[in-house]
């Protein structure tokens, strides 16, 4: 057996202030939307996603890739927004077990005037905190770490495909 590559004392701080970076703007973000909108950040995503599909509706098998969440979470979530009538699901004509979730006008609305308030809370938790440069090097750094983990093979054993 290998010995691990551990991670170096500047590695470790590095990582640790991701996590506690990471954490803190995640409950920011929830906090905003939960008193804004009384929803999650998550159901936020959702709805955004929704709103930008053609006919502001998509497969949910679609939905639940693109949102990086497991088919069940995204029932659940679904589920939750039918009842405060911002999305309604729709069967699939071509596929009987297929099913779209389509963004209410309600749900529209509510996303019309919840983005404000989000955007506000995005730019001033961390747009605001960073230079122009940062921000470009934070994209780029994104970007890669994005383009890394995803994977390319598509048989891969991933959440939002089970």
């Amino acid at each position: 057996m290998t010995e691990p590559r551990w991670l170096s004392d500047e590695e470790q701080r590095v990582w640790r202030s991701y996590l506690h970076a990471t954490t803190l703007l995640e409950d920011h973000l929830d906090r905003q939307l939960q008193r804004d909108a009384g929803m999650p950040h998550v159901y936020y995503g959702l709805l955004v996603q929704l709103s930008q599909a053609p006919r502001r509706r998509m497969r949910m098998t679609e939905l639940a890739k693109d949102a990086k969440i497991t088919r069940s979470r995204l029932s659940h979530a679904v589920a939750r927004l039918e009842k405060n009538g911002w999305v309604s699901r729709e069967d699939c004509p071509s596929d009987k077990r297929g099913q779209f979730a389509a963004l209410t006008d309600e749900g529209y609305e509510v996303l019309r005037r919840t983005a404000p308030g989000h955007v506000d809370a995005v730019r001033q938790a961390l747009f605001d905190r960073l230079s122009p440069e940062q921000v470009e090097q934070l994209g780029g750094i994104m970007r890669a770490l994005a383009e890394g983990l995803q994977p390319s093979d598509p048989n891969a054993d991933l959440p939002w495909l089970r």
